[in-house]
């Protein structure tokens, strides 16, 4: 069969992704875990701007569990957070200038101080022309985010009659964006992992084994193709 190009009316107004696979990946070639996170970094630069490039508004990793930061070594979370300083730092100017918005979704307040900074700096960044808002899921856990929600409707003094998913969705990290139409989760795991538990209720799910930092824009293109392919029923 021979794939015509992509639909630009059938694109997922919003991706969402676990990434997952990159220790086993670095272990698999004998390096150390860190490798495997480098390697990961860098194909997501490869993935925001290929998404970007084909016209997905909204893309959203899931970067750091609040179980992930919590349980890992010392060694390995500090690893993880000089590399997510080194790529703020590297890619503020040019996600400015290429229209990428950087967010976060979760509690990166608990972060190091040094930390927190620098991602608080590339949230402040106003961006040229956005083309894409890039969410990046640090400390975040999806049942932690709804007891948050709860909790900032009560603390709001809302009226029982006035609560409804539509209100309920205001109070989320991903207020103001479009619920994910699309989940992908590479790296051979059949799980949702406390992922985004509210918003994906009529998502389209992807797993695939190709692991994280061999998951390429071509392999997207591919996931693309088959979501195209796919009759959404949205409940019906």
């Amino acid at each position: 069969m021979v794939k015509t190009k992509l639909d630009p009316q059938k694109l997922p107004k919003h991706i969402a992704i676990i990434m997952d696979g990159n220790r086993r990946w670095a272990r698999k070639k004998g390096l150390p875990d860190g490798k495997g996170h480098e390697a990961g970094a860098q194909n997501l630069q490869k993935i925001v701007n290929y998404c970007r490039d084909v016209g997905i508004k909204h893309l959203t990793v899931y970067a750091l569990s609040t179980e992930n930061w919590k349980k890992r070594s010392p060694l390995e979370v500090k690893g993880i957070f000089n590399l997510l300083m080194r790529i703020v730092k590297e890619k503020a100017e040019e996600y400015r200038k290429s229209g990428v918005k950087f967010f976060v979704l979760g509690n990166f307040q608990a972060f190091p101080l040094k930390v927190k900074r620098a991602i608080e700096k590339i949230l402040k960044m106003a961006v040229i022309d956005e083309k894409i808002q890039f969410n990046v899921a640090l400390n975040y856990g999806g049942r932690d985010e709804i007891v948050t929600a709860i909790k900032e409707i009560v603390k709001d003094k809302i009226p029982t009659n006035k609560i409804d998913e539509e209100l309920v969705s205001k109070y989320l990290y991903t207020k103001d964006q479009p619920d994910p139409d699309l989940i992908i989760r590479p790296g051979g795991e059949f799980r949702l992992s406390n992922f985004l538990l509210w918003q994906m209720s009529y998502a389209e799910l992807y797993f695939t084994d190709t692991l994280w930092p061999d998951f390429t824009p071509k392999k997207m293109e591919e996931v693309l193709y088959w979501y195209q392919d796919r009759e959404r029923r949205m409940g019906k």
